[in-house]
């Protein structure tokens, strides 16, 4: 007689469970709402520190475009974010989601209709994003910037310098792993988190993507409070465009209010072959009647973009100002000129133009519907910081690289960033 024995079960054996592939496109109103974070100021140095109150969920990844190896990046950016922080959702825009999503084994989601840039952007994008992170130059951080063009407080951006040139991008791609740590964790108050991760191949279909994470579900050790994600906000520019009759001309949408921007505003002659004559009033009075190809309005951050090239001032990023600088001016006596950033600055297409128009670009993005004599573009520095409760809300976070060792000491990364780039005060001749 044969005796069955059925077999033991290790404690420690698990089964696993496997799920098809979800190459899939998904809404973001399926999204938890968005997790706002807190900045805080340190004895240190000048810069905040980024303070989470729960681990951010959504992610928003932007891209330069008509750059396979910048897409390629961004594949393996993503698998790595969805494999190391299974909690994360990745947000694409339209034309991105439908680009990579087949190549991804997870669902990926995106805004239901694209985003023009003469159309308003989803209020939904900026309900829905936690934490923004750019793959490009300094063009994909302005555009990441537009997105949320008619928000007050923008999300953290991570960016990557992968550009021609990049005065924005403070990260290299190969540090994607260091950096997206260093912000995921930044204020988690584990010393040690758990090794008791969820494996990958239990999750399902079925698993709602609004589940609330924890610091314990990431292996290793956290970054803990102590060395918190460094961010320099970046001060944006309030923006009203209005035609002679008083109609406003910056937003397709009259009641989406005032748009912000990072870099500047530019009024200039186009493909007019006459000088323009523009109106310029500073705090409410007249300051002079510029008759040059064109006028820019710039924050501290556009200093080194259009402003830079027309003879304008490099102005630090934590300076509260606004920048006025003539393009070609006819007086060679015009000169730029740095005003406090809460120092109103309206110019006005005069009736003395020969032109009847003029047209004007708000970060590169161009108004010309209703633009020409008697219009005027109204200009105000943000506010990035509430008065009332000393809460800083506004501007643009961007997460600043920081030495590793050094992240307590003070660094002006800024100083090193404008003699690698610039090769500042390099005398001719001779090889930078």
């Amino acid at each position: 007689m044969k005796y069955f024995v059925p077999r033991r079960v290790l404690p420690w054996r698990r089964s696993f469970s496997h799920s098809s592939s979800r190459r899939v496109i998904k809404s973001l109103s399926e999204l938890p709402a968005r997790i706002n974070p807190k900045y805080t100021e340190t004895r240190q140095n000048d810069l905040l520190c980024l303070q989470w109150p729960s681990p951010p969920r959504n992610v928003l990844l932007t891209k330069k475009n008509n750059t396979p190896e910048i897409t390629e990046s961004l594949i393996e950016y993503a698998q790595h974010i969805h494999s190391t922080y299974p909690s994360m959702n990745l947000m694409l825009e339209p034309h991105a989601a439908e680009e990579v999503h087949s190549k991804l084994d997870f669902p990926v989601y995106t805004t239901s209709t694209p985003t023009l840039h003469d159309a308003p952007t989803p209020t939904i994008l900026s309900d829905k994003t936690d934490l923004v992170s750019t793959l490009g130059g300094d063009g994909t951080v302005l555009h990441a910037s537009s997105l949320f063009a008619h928000t007050p407080c923008v999300p953290p951006i991570l960016s990557f310098g992968m550009g021609t040139l990049g005065f924005l991008g403070e990260w290299k791609f190969k540090e994607y792993k260091r950096a997206f740590r260093e912000v995921y964790m930044s204020g988690a108050h584990d010393a040690y988190a758990s090794i008791d991760q969820k494996d990958q191949s239990e999750i399902t279909d079925s698993e709602d993507a609004n589940t609330t994470p924890t610091y314990a579900s990431i292996r290793g050790k956290s970054m803990g409070a102590a060395r918190p994600a460094r961010i320099l906000l970046r001060n944006r520019l309030r923006i009203s465009v209005f035609s002679p009759s008083g109609d406003r001309l910056n937003s397709s949408d009259p009641a989406a209010g005032d748009t912000y921007a990072l870099n500047e505003v530019i009024v200039h002659r186009g493909s007019s072959p006459h000088l323009k004559i523009i109106d310029v009033f500073v705090g409410g009075r007249f300051l002079t009647e510029a008759v040059a190809d064109g006028m820019i309005i710039s924050s501290p951050t556009g200093s080194t973009a259009y402003s830079l090239s027309s003879g304008g001032s490099i102005v630090h990023p934590l300076v509260s100002s606004l920048l006025l600088t003539p393009i070609c001016p006819r007086s060679l006596s015009f000169r730029p000129l740095v005003l406090p950033a809460n120092t109103p600055i309206t110019l006005r297409l005069s009736e003395k133009n020969r032109g009847r128009e003029v047209e004007v670009s708000v970060d590169g993005v161009r108004i010309s519907k209703g633009v020409g004599v008697g219009m005027e573009v109204r200009v105000l520095g943000e506010d990035i910081r509430d008065r009332r409760s000393g809460e800083w809300c506004g501007g643009v976070p961007s997460i600043v690289r920081g030495v590793v060792g050094m992240e307590e000491k003070e660094e002006d990364h800024w100083v090193g960033g404008l003699n690698a780039l610039l090769k500042f005060n390099y005398p001719f001749g001779e090889e930078a």
